[in-house]
């Protein structure tokens, strides 16, 4: 298992390479390689993925080209992750001193914040001449009630004049368009190296997609599987080596620096016609990257399902084991995209034997109960049932063939199964398999009806609180996970019964 426990919190992080005067400024060329593994997160849900709040994180290590002068320089990095952990950065390849993020980002609240105290210039239009006004002014605040400027006509707020008005900054502190590393490098002459930077970033997830058809006669079902990766990052990673890890990893610490997306900046002010008019307040979004937009309005308008062909031509990912966890490794090179997700092969079998049982847990307090059986499918995950490899949790979306369609009969869920283990997909409960139990005393009786034009297999699994055992019963007693259980074969519209008496503390 990987090891985690060098993560510290970001309070100890040095900041010294920001502030120390002087120091010469080396901005280190774009990645060359990239290899991004996203670890998925520890309490996972089986919905959909939000971007702007995924659970997991990443390892990425990136391999730049870097020119450096003679003695002490700031080296920054370009175009890291947003959620990057500045405490989990590795340079390798230099003799790194101290390392810093700028954590304020190219935004308009960043903007207008950068710009209090320097000239900016007001400009308003005169709706009915269109005739444009410009004011030299200076920001005095930009506090949460609002923007309050000051010009050669005295203080006022942003959009209180009535009129359309905007703000163009003369010159402000240099804000990054995008999150940068900096490292305060030192080296004994000029040279130019290839250097391996590797991080821990939050903001990423994976998850596994499956989709079973059950075959016409319910003997066998074909199951396919589809990764989802998603990047809730504002920054793109072409190209990138990707792969998952399935199991749980121990982080010791979850803490990470804020990073400053920027809000919305506000212009509030009371207006000059009746108490009444109260307009509403103007935000500035922040702004999205361009591929970062393109990526979410292709979201927001759909995208088509992967065809049957298209499935059969995409390359799978390929398992391997890493100490106590999965990997799955993506084969060919993938652009894990901005705010965005996408998917890749995971698996396809075929013709996988199935069983088909309906399954009853009886309660052991209540004296009468009636209920409905769920519904399962089990199989095991061997070479024999032709599967025999590590099947990540995920969602199950389960499909019927009903005269020649294949129509959704339930949406399940798997858990982490390893090789020989059993596969269990539960389809809910069954409309047509009633269940009613009664106790009298020590004496137990269970009735099954079957409404169903098929005979049908149920699994009773039976109520044994400590110390109480089946004494005798008409039926044979099984054990699964360690409880005892009746089974039988209940003839289509039928019922069947089973009697058996208990013995133990309080009976």
């Amino acid at each position: 298992m990987w090891p985690l426990r060098w993560l510290l919190p970001t309070a100890a992080l040095a900041t010294v390479a920001r502030a120390a005067p002087g120091l010469p400024v080396v901005l280190a060329g774009p990645p060359q390689a990239l290899a991004v593994t996203v670890y998925r997160a520890p309490e996972a849900s089986r919905g959909a993925m939000d971007l702007d709040r995924l659970g997991g994180f990443a390892l990425i290590s990136e391999t730049r080209e870097v020119t450096i002068p003679e003695g002490d320089s700031r080296l920054e990095f370009a175009g890291v992750a947003d959620g990057i952990e500045p405490a989990s950065a590795i340079v390798t390849g230099l003799d790194v001193l101290e390392k810093d993020r700028d954590a304020a980002l190219l935004s308009p609240s960043a903007l207008m914040a950068a710009a209090a105290g320097r000239p900016v210039e007001i400009v308003r239009r005169e709706p009915r001449t269109g005739r444009i006004e410009r004011l030299p002014g200076t920001i005095l605040s930009d506090a949460g009630g609002g923007v309050i400027f000051e010009t050669a006509e005295g203080i006022e707020a942003l959009r209180c004049s009535g009129l359309p008005e905007t703000v163009e900054y003369r010159e402000t502190e240099r804000l990054p368009p995008h999150p940068v590393l900096s490292v305060r490098v030192r080296s004994a002459a000029p040279a130019a190296a290839r250097v391996t930077l590797s991080y821990l970033a939050r903001g990423f997830d994976w998850a596994a997609d499956y989709s079973a058809t059950v075959s016409d006669d319910g003997r066998s079902m074909d199951l396919g599987a589809w990764v989802t990766l998603a990047n809730g990052n504002g920054v793109s990673f072409p190209q990138a080596a990707a792969q998952v890890v399935a199991g749980r990893v121990n982080r010791v610490s979850g803490l990470v620096e804020p990073l400053d997306i920027g809000g919305p900046v506000l212009a509030n002010c009371w207006p000059r016609g009746s108490t009444s008019d109260i307009p509403a307040p103007m935000q500035l979004q922040l702004g999205l990257p361009r591929d970062a937009k393109l990526a979410e309005l292709a979201m927001a308008a759909g995208r088509a399902a992967p065809t049957a062909a298209a499935a059969l031509m995409a390359p799978t990912v390929q398992e391997e084991s890493l100490g106590d966890l999965k990997l799955y490794r993506v084969p060919e090179p993938t652009i894990l995209a901005a705010r965005q997700s996408k998917q890749v092969r995971l698996l396809d079998r075929d013709g996988i034997p199935i069983d088909l049982w309906y399954i009853a847990d009886l309660p052991a307090a209540a004296d009468e109960i009636h209920l409905q059986a769920s519904k399962v499918l089990r199989t095991t995950n061997d070479a024999a049932h032709h599967l025999g490899l590590p099947l990540p949790a995920g969602r199950v979306q389960v499909f019927v063939r009903h005269h020649g369609e294949r129509l959704l009969e339930q949406l399940s869920s798997l858990e982490d199964r390893a090789v020989n283990e059993e596969v269990e997909l539960r389809l809910g409960s069954s409309a047509d398999v009633g269940v009613a139990a009664s106790r009298n005393g020590e004496a137990h009786r269970v009735e099954v009806s079957n409404a169903s034009p098929a005979a049908i297999r149920i699994e009773l699994a039976l109520p044994l609180p400590d110390g109480v055992r089946v004494a005798a019963s008409d039926r044979k007693i099984a054990t699964r996970n360690g409880r005892p259980v009746i089974r039988l074969t209940v003839p289509a519209e039928s019922v069947a019964t089973a009697t058996y008496r208990t013995h133990g503390p309080g009976r």
